[in-house]
């Protein structure tokens, strides 16, 4: 079919190259001056779309959707500010390697610096943070740049893809008419079908075959060489994206090495169907006590992904002196202690695979250690009678989950919760949450952009402030069709600043800091067409295992005190501090 003219034309070709590289999902935001690409979108017969009306939800939704399904969403805009809109999502993927395409329409190169309307300098728009970003020229129906377009779409598609995934920008200058009407005065003659410049290949116009990336002999042989001297290995697995062969890997170096796995809640270890019984997650209410003060340092440590959530485990390991090794098939750097010595670029099964048949020798009392303080710091928690208390509250609720789920957790308080006393149990429970840049932006976007990835009964877990903030994704739920259960911690403001040294200082700690919002979310019930209802904490469990198996999406609120709440973290752990003091 001939396209009408030529921005469709351009909007068209861009739009079927995307689709042969492997797009399947587009996110769209309303607008003007994209109109040719949303048509194209729209019309696709292997895309689906969804439109969502605020840019910064839409962002965050697509970026759910990479984090769930490991491949990327699109993200269509109009120009001006509403393409800024869509920066802190790209922001978040970077950060945390999510896979994200991005197309901004824009205005064409004659009305830049003019003082057009709607018109602000979209190149480079979202500046180091993508993988891959290209202005591309104006519309031209030439055959040299149809290839060029289709070209640039697929490398476009790859430079979203692993061993170092993220966002990738294209901004599409596109001039008038918008609608698929027909311009006669553009050019001459007909223009071309919309496989033009496609020579008759099959599939995306350029194909890019990635391979794995893999350890050198060298590196394999002085790993080997250390694990086998090794009497006190351990094993740090912070936050990574869902991979089955890479979890399977590392569960397999965890028995092969009998090293300690210390797996952060967003590692997709913690929680596993075979889950093995080295996988520890207490940690963070025991390193850095009085009760491991006398622990000797471990002599060899291998990390995986990124950052660990838990600042007593960073903290502990920043003062160990031993030798550190960070793996990473893209050869980052995500160590911000910088303690490490080590690094292997590599794939984690691939350096799983070359290590086979170590002959490691750990000696049984260091497990024991970890076990044993495991246990103190499980009973510890057990113990605990406080209602509101909000560590208890995620305690139940991923003990609830159902067996498989999708659990999202917000930044703040909820994933320092999880982390602490999420229990690690065997079920398939895939862990996600915005630990790229750590905001509290668009939490119920991404949720529900994960949600809509996957036929799992989703969980998201958030704050009262993180909901506020995002409030318009919920438009979200009535619009695509989502059942979801949302855990609402509601303490009335920034508890997480009760952690920090200004909390001794008020004023200007309640006005400036905690900032208590006296809102009443009972009101978004109406407004989105959810069931909303408020649950005593000593009932979260059983009323997450009654909302995951109803239709339609339950927010269940939680009080809770955070004053009290910190106050129960910080006697906690000086209990299993000295509990642990006293087995020494």
């Amino acid at each position: 079919m001939t396209a009408p003219n030529l921005s469709t034309l351009w909007a068209e070709v861009l739009i079927d190259e995307a689709a042969a590289a492997g797009l399947d999902r587009v996110v769209i935001a309303p607008g003007s001056r994209s109109t040719p690409l949303t048509v194209a979108a729209d019309q696709h017969p292997t895309l689906d779309t969804e439109t969502h009306l605020d840019e910064r939800s839409a962002g965050f939704y697509a970026l759910g959707i990479g984090k769930r399904s490991g491949s990327p969403a699109a993200l269509i805009s109009t120009s001006g500010t509403a393409a800024v809109n869509f920066h802190p999502a790209v922001v978040e993927a970077q950060q945390s390697r999510t896979p994200l395409v991005v197309l901004t329409a824009d205005r064409p190169p004659e009305l830049q610096d003019s003082g057009a309307n709607q018109t602000i300098d979209q190149r480079d728009l979202y500046g180091s943070a993508t993988r891959f970003n290209r202005t591309l020229p104006a519309p031209d129906p030439a055959d040299r740049s149809l290839r060029s377009l289709r070209t640039t779409v697929d490398r476009a598609l790859a430079a979203a893809e692993p061993p170092n995934p993220g966002p990738v920008h294209l901004n599409v200058p596109l001039r008038k008419p918008l609608a698929p009407v027909e311009d006669s005065t553009a050019l001459r003659g007909p223009l071309p079908e919309t496989g033009a410049g496609k020579t008759g290949r099959d599939g995306p116009f350029v194909r890019t075959h990635a391979g794995t990336v893999s350890p050198s002999d060298g590196a394999v042989a002085e790993l080997r060489t250390l694990i086998e001297q090794a009497d006190r290995g351990l094993l740090v697995a912070g936050p990574l994206a869902p991979d089955p062969a890479r979890r399977d890997a590392l569960y397999r170096l965890a028995r092969e090495t009998g090293f300690p796995l210390l797996a952060d809640p967003l590692s997709n270890l913690r929680f596993g169907q075979e889950l093995p019984e080295l996988v520890l997650g207490g940690y963070d209410g025991y390193l850095g006590t009085a009760g491991t003060a006398a622990w000797p340092d471990p002599d060899l440590v291998i990390r995986v992904g990124a950052s660990p959530t838990s600042k007593a485990l960073r903290h502990w390991l920043r003062d160990a002196e031993t030798r550190q090794f960070v793996i990473d098939p893209a050869g980052g750097w995500r160590e911000g202690t910088f303690t490490a010595t080590d690094r292997i670029q590599t794939s984690i099964p691939a350096l799983v695979d070359a290590l086979k048949d170590v002959n490691a020798a750990v000696r049984s009392g260091w497990t024991e250690r970890f076990h044993q303080a495991e246990a103190v710091h499980q009973a510890a928690v057990a113990d605990v009678d406080a209602p509101g208390w909000e560590g208890g509250v995620l305690q139940q609720v991923v003990a609830a989950a159902p067996d498989p789920a999708t659990v999202f957790v917000s930044n703040s308080m909820p994933v320092r919760d999880l982390d602490r006393y999420g229990h690690p149990r065997a079920a398939d429970l895939t862990v996600l949450g915005n630990r790229g840049a750590s905001g509290i932006d668009g939490i119920a976007s991404t949720a529900l952009g994960a949600g809509s990835a996957t036929s799992d009964p989703l969980i998201a877990i958030t704050g009262d402030l993180a909901y506020f903030h995002d409030m318009n994704g919920l438009l979200a739920l009535g619009r695509f069709g989502l059942d979801t259960t949302i855990v609402l911690l509601n303490n009335d403001g920034g508890g997480i600043f009760h952690k920090l040294p200004i909390a001794d200082f008020d004023p200007p700690f309640e006005r400036q800091f905690r900032t208590p919002h006296g809102l009443d979310f009972e009101a978004t019930e109406a407004l989105y067409e959810l069931d909303f209802e408020r649950v005593d904490p000593a009932e979260i469990g059983t009323a997450v295992a009654e909302s995951t198996t109803a239709p339609g999406t339950q927010v269940l609120e939680v009080r809770t005190d955070a004053d009290r709440s910190q106050q129960l973290r910080e006697r906690l752990r000086e209990t299993v501090g000295n509990r642990l003091a006293d087995r020494e």
